[in-house]
């Protein structure tokens, strides 16, 4: 019984020590990079916070309060991916692709932070002004990004 309860208070603690290492897209660095996916994955995380929205309010204005469960089911929907495309401007763009010496360093930095900013109010709203917003930028920042 020990030996199990030690195995597991080892595997406990070796996910904790490396779950950063586990979500985080390398900055070993592997040299992998797929800059086209990553901003199709911002799309898809903007259009899953708008159906999120969209859910919420549905559910809200339904009047009854029996949909709870799934209302807070939808809210934690729309930050989980709110902090994933959140991870995805910081921790791939931020950190590591867009270098100092970067051809529109200033514009393309400033687009990103506006979409973190824009995030960030999705948390805390539903309004789909904010969503058209990410749209806008995630575009803008496509076009300016992979101009040649």
């Amino acid at each position: 019984m020990k030996r199990v309860s030690f195995q597991l208070t080892v595997l406990l603690a070796s996910l904790f020590l490396y779950s950063g290492i586990i979500y985080a897209h390398c900055e070993i660095p592997c040299g992998i990079y797929d800059d086209e996916m990553r901003v199709k994955m911002i799309s898809e995380h903007i259009q899953t916070i708008e159906k999120s929205m969209n859910e919420i309010e549905k559910l809200e204005n339904s009047g009854l309060s029996h949909h709870s469960n799934q209302l807070v089911r939808w809210i934690m929907n729309k930050e989980d991916h709110a902090n994933q495309l959140q991870e995805i401007v910081t921790q791939y763009f931020m950190t590591q692709r867009i270098k100092f010496d970067t051809k529109d360093y200033d514009k393309k930095l400033g687009i990103l932070h506006q979409m973190l900013v824009y995030a960030m109010k999705c948390k805390q709203t539903t309004d789909l002004e904010n969503i058209e917003a990410l749209k806008k930028l995630n575009k803008e920042f496509s076009d300016i990004y992979f101009k040649k």
